[in-house]
Parts: C-alpha cells; structure tokens; sequence
C-alpha cells in the first residue's frame, strides 16, 4: 500500500563510465542494460509484480517483494547477469560494465516511485568510489558487485547455489551517511582486484625518498619570541681546553643564574668579565 513501507530486497544497478558517452551512444547503452538485466531476472525466475524497476537513467533501480528468496539475487541472477554481460560484449568497441548494489531493509512506495534508507544504502554502495576503483582495477571485466554487510551475514556468508562466500573480499567504505563496511565480488575471479587510485589524482608524494632530519629550533618565549642562548664553545680535534667547560643549550634568566642540561650555575657579573 502506498505510504507504508515494506521490507524487501534491494538491487541497484549502474553502468560504469556512462558519463563518457555521447548522446547518441547512451540509447544503445540503455538498451543493453535493460536488455541483459532483464534476461537475468527472467532466467532467475523473478518477474512482475514480485519484481519492481523504476529507471534511474545510466542504471536501474530493482526491488523484490519480501517473498523472493534473496540467494536466488546473489547465486542465479547474479551469475546469469555475468554470463549475458559477456556475450552481448563479445563484440562491442565499448563494452557494457556495470556495478550492482545489495541491500535489504525497509522501502517505501508511493506514486512517483520507492525510497528509503535502504533504497539510499543500495544506490551509495553501486556508486561508491571503491567499487568503481575495483571494477576498473578489474581489467576485463564487466562486473562488480557490492553487498552490503547485512546482505553478506545473511544470504551470501551461508553459500548456496552459485554463491561462494570466498570469491568476496571486505572494504570499508565512506559514504555521504558515514563509513560502513561492504563485500565485493567480481564474478570469473577468485577474488577482486585491490581498488586502486582515482584517474587524475596526483601521487602521494609525502614518503617519496629520506625526509631530512628535524632541526632544533631556537628556543622562544610564551609570546612566540626567540629568546637569548649562549653559543657552545668551540670544541678542536684535541677537545676542550683544560679547565674549559663547554656548555649548550643555555637559556639565561634575569637572575644571573644559568641552567646547563638541567643543573643550575651562578655566573657573577663584574667589570672584569665573567668569574
């Protein structure tokens, strides 16, 4: 019923680098999304009205009533969605790639659509930006997918039928909501690539090479000030002179008393200089 919300499973899918193409190669593209999803869905046995898509442009918004088994998303549509993906891209010059996310919780329904934390959830992991590095760290391959924890504890941990709980690897990842921890898979792999650099990004340059050591710095009043410091005494190849003292980090203070790597010593002050 529209306004009250309803658990149910949510799936989320986006094409990778759709903002890449032009505006006559994005109708082709929409085409084979809905194409190839839409087969999987078919041969996974999930159909309207079990089955709600709303458009999202580049992607698809899906939700399955709470009476689809969830492991029949993450075993069969899953693995029929990789299998369609490879054949319609055997011979495109541009090859359809897309990132899937997974989610259950509460959606609401009403007249323009469905929405919700959940919904927000599934859409954040497809569009995040460690899934899009794993997807093109993921040479060659055309999907990636993004399972909430929740998903994983409960449908994907267990196994089942195509779903192989060690082909995913754990990411945390950060959201417009906060951090929060996801699984990824790329399906043909045993595991998924580590995500790496955004395009674009200047290298870290901060652990480049030996950084030069800390200098000391003069030492400075409460105001920020440098305060007086006595320089040590030349010190030769033979040492100090006999009866010399050679003395550092000295810091004077207005009672003619000096403090010498922390021993205090009077120094009287008179006409004839220091005695």
């Amino acid at each position: 019923m529209e306004g009250e919300a309803a658990y149910g499973f949510i799936v989320n899918v986006d094409a990778q680098g759709s903002g890449l193409l032009t505006d006559t190669e994005k109708p082709e593209m929409r085409r084979r999304l809905y194409d190839v999803t839409g087969t999987a869905f078919e041969q996974a046995g999930i159909r309207p009205p079990r089955l709600y898509q709303e458009d999202r442009g580049d992607g698809i918004l899906g939700v399955l009533a709470p009476d689809v088994p969830p492991v029949r998303v993450v075993g069969e549509w899953i693995e029929h969605l990789h299998q369609n993906l490879r054949e319609t891209n055997q011979h495109l010059r541009k090859p359809l790639r897309l990132r899937v996310g997974l989610h259950i919780g509460r959606v609401t329904a009403d007249a323009h659509g469905r929405s919700g934390r959940a919904v927000d959830l599934a859409c954040r992991l497809a569009d995040c930006t460690v899934t899009k590095a794993i997807l093109r760290a993921a040479d060659g391959a055309p999907l990636v997918v993004a399972a909430s924890d929740r998903v994983h504890e409960d449908f994907i941990r267990p196994g089942g039928r195509w779903v192989d709980p060690g082909h995913y690897r754990r990411h945390d990842v950060d959201l417009k909501e906060g951090r929060t921890t996801a699984w990824f898979m790329v399906p043909g792999r045993p595991e998924p690539p580590e995500p790496g650099p955004e395009p674009g990004r200047a290298p870290d340059t901060t652990a480049a090479g030996p950084q030069p050591p800390h200098q000391p710095q003069p030492p400075t009043d409460e105001t920020g000030a440098t305060t007086g410091a006595a320089p040590a005494a030349p010190v030769t190849a033979d040492g100090p002179a006999a009866g010399d003292r050679v003395v550092q980090k000295v810091h004077q203070h207005g009672t003619g008393r000096l403090v010498v790597g922390g021993t205090i010593d009077t120094i009287n002050f008179s006409d004839g200089g220091v005695r």
